[in-house]
C-alpha cells in the first residue's frame, strides 16, 4: 500500500471543513433590469379604454354638411341619449297632430305650393294660413314653445316691415309738399312785381335797376316760410329713410339670431320654417346672415365652410341634417334585424345626435330601443373598466358584448388587456425577485408600475402576504448567514431540521448548496462516531480512535468530533504520543526519518492492527529506500 499522510489532531494542518464556500467570483455589472423601473421609461400615453372602438355617447360635437356643430356638455348628452332609450314611441294623438301641422307648415310657405288649407289649388306660398297654424303647434310640449317664439319673430318683423312702409308713404306725401312749396315759391318770384306806391329801387347783383314792392315776392316772409318748409322736409325725407333702412337691419339681425340658435339646438324643421317665412317677409335677396366677426358662431361656420352663412345655407344644411337622420334610422332598422347590434347602436347614436327632435328618431318604437340599451350600458361599463384598468372586469364584460352583438369589435380590447396583464404579472414577478435579493428600491419600482399598469391584478395580493412574510424570509436568512460565517454547521443542521431555514434557502441556488454539503459532511461524521462508539464498546479504543483520527483529518472544525476525540485521548495515550513524536520528528527542517521510523515501529507495536502506524512505516520506507524494500 503506498502511504498517505495522516494529518493528526492539533499537530497537523486543516485542510479540510464541513462546509467549504464556493470559490469566489469576479463581480460583474448587474443585468439590465426589466422595465420594473419606471422613471426610465417614457410613462405610457395609453388612454386604457380610449384605444377601444366603443360607441361613447358623451360625444361632444356632429357634423352636418362639413358644419361641425357642438352639442355641449358630454354627460349630459350621455345621459339624454340613456333617456331615450328608455323612452316610448311619441305616437300619441298630440304627437301626430304637432307633426302633421309641421309638415302643413312647411308646405305652404314653400315656393312649390300647390293647395292651402282652404283647398284653394296654386298661388304659391300662403303665409297667412302657415302664420296661423303656428300657435297649435307651439302647444306640444315637445316644441317647447320655439313655434310661439317663431310666430312672435315673423310678427315682430312684419310690424318691422310695415313701419318701413308707412315712412315710405310719408315721404312720398312729403314730397308731393315739397313739390307745391316749390311751385308757389317760384311764382311768387316771378310774378309779383313793384308799382310806384310802396316801392322802392333796387339794384340787383347785375347792376340793373328796378323797384319791387316792399313785402312781395322773394322778398315776402311767406316766400321766406316755403324756403325753410322746404328745407325742414328734406331733412324730414333723410330721417326717415335712415329709420328705415334701420329698422328693416335691426328685424332682420333679431330674426337671423333666432334661426342661428334653432340651428345650432338642432331644431333643424324650425330652421327650414324660419327661413321660408323669412323668404316671403323680405323679398328684395338680401339674405346675408349677420354675425359678429371672431363670434363662437362665425368660426362655427367659417372654419368649416370657409365663408359666412346665409338663409339659404341654413335651409340646405338643415334639409342635410333632417336626410342624415332619416337614413341613419333606416340603417339602424336593417343592422337590428341582421343582428349586428354594435354597428345597429353606432347608427342610432348617430341619427339621436343630429335628429333628437326630428320624427323618424322620436318615433321609434322603445322594443328596439331597449335591444341597444343594454349593449349600450355594457359599452359605457367596459369603457370605465378599461379607463380604471380593471380588466378582470374588462375580460368579462369583452365576453359579454360578443355573445350579445355578432359584430363586436373585440381586437384591440383583447390585445389591449392581453398586454397589460402579461406586462403587469411580469413586473410582479420582477418585483418578487427584487424582493428576495433584497433590492428593495428596484422591487419596489417594479411593484409600482404592476400596480399603475393593473391595480386590480390578483397577484399584487400574493406579494402583499409575500411582503408580509419578508421579516421572517430576511431574519432567517440573517441567520443562516451568521451561522455559517461563525462555522457552526451542527447548528444550521439543527434549524435546518425544525424547518427554520426554509424560507432562506428557497430560490437561492449557493444556500441550498451549503445547507446540503453541510448535511452530508454532518452524516459522515455521526456514522464514523457510531462506529467509534462500538468499537468502544468493545474495549478497542485504539480502533475507535483511529476511526475518529481518520474522519477528522477531512472535517477538523466539527466540535462533536473533536470532543468524543478529546474523551477517548487519555485511554489511547501510549498510542498517540508515539504518532505525534513519530510526525514531529518527519516534519522538522531536516527530517529524522529514522527516529520517526521508530516512533511509527512503537505506535505499531502498541496497536500492531493499527492502518495509521502501518501507512506512515511505509512511506517512510519508501523514502529512505526509494524503489521498493
Amino acid at each position: 500500500m503506498k502511504p498517505f499522510g495522516i494529518l493528526l489532531l492539533s499537530a497537523l494542518p486543516l485542510t479540510a471543513q464541513v462546509y467549504t464556500p464556493p470559490a469566489q467570483q469576479s463581480p460583474s455589472s448587474p443585468p439590465p433590469s426589466n422595465s420594473s423601473s419606471g422613471n426610465q421609461q417614457e410613462e405610457s400615453k395609453s388612454p386604457y379604454g380610449e384605444e377601444i372602438p366603443l360607441l361613447d355617447p358623451g360625444a361632444e360635437t356632429i357634423t352636418v354638411g362639413g358644419v361641425t356643430i357642438p352639442l355641449g356638455n358630454s354627460r349630459l348628452m350621455k345621459a339624454r341619449f340613456e333617456k331615450y332609450l328608455n323612452e316610448p314611441a311619441e305616437s300619441s294623438a298630440e304627437a301626430i297632430q304637432y307633426r302633421a301641422d309641421i309638415d302643413e307648415i312647411l308646405r305652404l310657405v314653400s315656393p312649390h305650393n300647390l293647395a292651402s288649407l282652404t283647398g284653394k289649388r296654386g298661388g304659391g306660398p300662403s303665409l297667412a294660413e302657415a302664420f296661423q297654424l303656428l300657435p297649435r303647434a307651439a302647444t306640444y310640449p315637445g316644441d317647447a314653445r320655439l313655434s310661439s317664439t317663431l310666430a312672435e319673430s315673423v310678427y315682430t318683423a312684419m310690424l318691422a316691415k310695415q313701419d318701413s312702409k308707412n315712412l315710405r308713404l310719408i315721404n312720398e306725401k312729403m314730397e308731393d309738399e315739397k313739390k307745391r312749396l316749390a311751385n308757389t315759391a317760384d311764382h311768387m318770384s316771378r310774378n309779383e312785381r313793384a308799382t310806384s306806391v310802396n316801392s322802392e329801387r333796387v339794384t340787383d347783383q347785375n347792376g340793373i335797376t328796378k323797384r319791387e314792392k316792399i313785402g312781395t315776392g322773394a322778398q315776402s316772409l311767406r316766400y321766406a316760410e316755403h324756403v325753410r318748409r322746404l328745407a325742414e322736409i328734406e331733412v324730414i325725407k333723410k330721417s326717415n329713410i335712415a329709420r328705415t333702412e334701420t329698422a328693416l337691419l335691426q328685424s332682420k339681425a333679431q330674426y337671423q339670431v333666432a334661426m342661428m340658435q334653432w340651428f345650432v339646438q338642432r331644431r333643424f324643421q324650425h330652421v327650414l320654417m324660419a327661413s321660408r317665412f323669412y323668404n316671403q317677409i323680405w323679398r328684395d335677396g338680401d339674405n346675408t346672415i349677420r354675425i359678429e366677426d371672431n363670434s363662437d358662431v362665425s368660426k362655427l361656420f367659417t372654419e368649416s365652410l370657409g365663408t359666412t352663412p346665409t338663409v339659404t345655407t341654413l335651409d340646405s344644411l338643415a334639409s342635410e341634417a333632417i336626410r342624415d337622420s332619416d337614413k341613419a334610422i333606416s340603417a339602424f332598422e336593417y343592422l337590428l334585424d341582421q343582428g349586428e347590434l354594435h354597428n345597429a347602436s353606432q347608427r342610432l347614436m348617430e341619427a339621436f345626435a343630429i335628429g333628437e327632435f326630428l320624427g323618424p328618431v322620436a318615433t321609434l318604437p322603445r322594443e328596439k330601443k331597449r335591444k341597444v340599451q343594454g349593449y349600450v350600458t355594457e359599452l359605457n361599463l367596459l369603457y370605465d373598466a378599461m379607463t380604471a384598468r380593471d380588466y378582470t372586469a374588462a375580460q368579462k364584460l369583452v365576453a359579454s358584448l360578443k355573445s350579445m352583438a355578432k359584430d363586436f369589435p373585440s381586437a384591440k380590447a383583447d390585445g389591449a388587456i392581453a398586454g397589460y396583464t402579461l406586462a403587469s404579472d411580469l413586473a410582479i414577478e420582477d418585483a418578487k425577485a427584487n424582493l428576495l435579493a433584497k433590492n428593495n428600491d428596484q422591487a419596489a419600482e417594479a411593484i409600482k408600475e404592476a400596480a399603475s399598469l393593473w391595480p386590480t391584478n390578483p397577484k399584487l395580493q400574493e406579494f402583499k402576504s409575500m411582503v408580509g412574510s419578508t421579516s421572517e424570509l430576511v431574519a432567517s436568512r440573517n441567520n443562516f448567514d451568521r451561522l455559517l460565517d461563525e462555522k457552526n454547521y451542527r447548528e444550521i443542521a439543527k434549524r435546518a431540521e425544525e424547518g427554520e431555514f426554509i424560507l432562506a434557502v428557497r430560490g437561492d441556488a449557493e444556500r441550498t448548496a451549503a445547507l446540503t454539503q453541510i448535511r452530508d459532511s454532518l452524516r459522515q461524521i455521526e456514522i464514523a462516531i457510531s462506529k467509534a462508539s462500538e468499537f468502544s464498546r468493545v474495549g478497542a479504543d485504539y480502533s475507535a480512535y483511529e476511526q475518529l483520527a481518520r474522519i477528522r483529518e477531512e472535517f477538523p472544525d466539527d466540535p462533536k468530533l473533536g470532543r468524543e476525540i478529546e474523551l477517548l485521548a487519555p485511554r489511547v495515550a501510549d498510542f498517540t504520543r508515539a504518532l505525534n513524536q513519530a510526525e514531529k520528528l518527519r516534519n522538522r527542517n531536516e527530517p529524522q526519518l529514522a527516529s520517526s521510523l521508530a516512533y511509527y515501529l512503537e505506535a505499531q507495536a502498541i496497536f500492531p492492527d493499527s492502518e495509521l502506524a502501518q501507512e506512515n512505516v511505509d512511506r517512510i520506507l519508501d523514502e529512505i529506500l526509494p524503489g521498493g524494500y
